[in-house]
């Protein structure tokens, strides 16, 4: 029963995360940043939360003539994951910290030097939920590309009993986005001064999903 029903989501995801979220009305905050290096066809790296995966990456899935990566687990509900990304025209990059994180960190850092933009939740794969990672902050830093952070709430969503506690939009439901300005990570920051600039980091993440909540649930 597993196998047909890892077949059917390998098949449909897609086209039902692409229906559902091509209902959603989107307001995004201090996009200007963002916008100006994504149509200057600049590399970068984008960061969100695990929990809001599914539709950051459907927000920011590549034009037709644009290339992004997107690094995904090689678990049974990675490959799930992989096969709606590809159709989504992302570049997949297998891996995580726990099954081939170095070589995984290796080909981002190559594919964002080569000039390709980075979406990556740096929380994933298996958490702890809201507890960013070192891999966005070393691929912005070695590769010289901006960072961006995106926080996202839905108002009318499903809270899945997960660990990342994943939600899903409800159709129509209203959605807050916020963007932090270019995050420039200086190239000198290393042991205690790195681990401080990336919690520094994972506490301004959470500030902008904790301003997409008050402005879904507060408006």
């Amino acid at each position: 029963m597993k196998k047909i029903l890892d077949w059917v989501g390998k098949k449909s995801l897609w086209i039902v995360a692409s229906l559902l979220f091509s209902t959603l009305r989107v307001r995004r905050h201090n996009a200007k940043f963002f916008e100006d290096v994504r149509a200057g066809k600049q590399p970068f790296v984008l960061a969100f939360w695990h929990g809001s995966m599914l539709f950051g990456w459907y927000l920011h899935r590549p034009s037709h003539d644009g290339r992004v990566a997107a690094l995904v687990s090689r678990s049974g509900d990675g490959e799930i994951l992989a096969a709606t990304l590809e159709r989504w025209n992302y570049r997949l990059i297998r891996g995580s910290s726990h099954v081939g994180g170095k070589e995984a960190l290796q080909l981002m850092i190559e594919a964002v030097a080569a000039g390709d933009p980075l979406c990556i939740t740096p929380d994933g794969p298996t958490g702890p939920r809201h507890r960013m990672k070192a891999g966005a902050i070393r691929i912005a830093q070695q590769t010289r590309v901006p960072l961006f952070l995106v926080g996202m709430a839905a108002r009318r969503r499903r809270r899945l009993k997960s660990w990342d506690h994943f939600e899903v939009p409800m159709p129509f439901s209203p959605v807050s986005v916020w963007y932090s300005e270019p995050v420039i990570v200086p190239p000198d920051l290393r042991e205690e001064a790195f681990d401080e600039y990336l919690r520094t980091r994972e506490t301004e993440l959470e500030e902008l999903h904790r301003k997409a909540e008050e402005e879904c649930f507060h408006d």
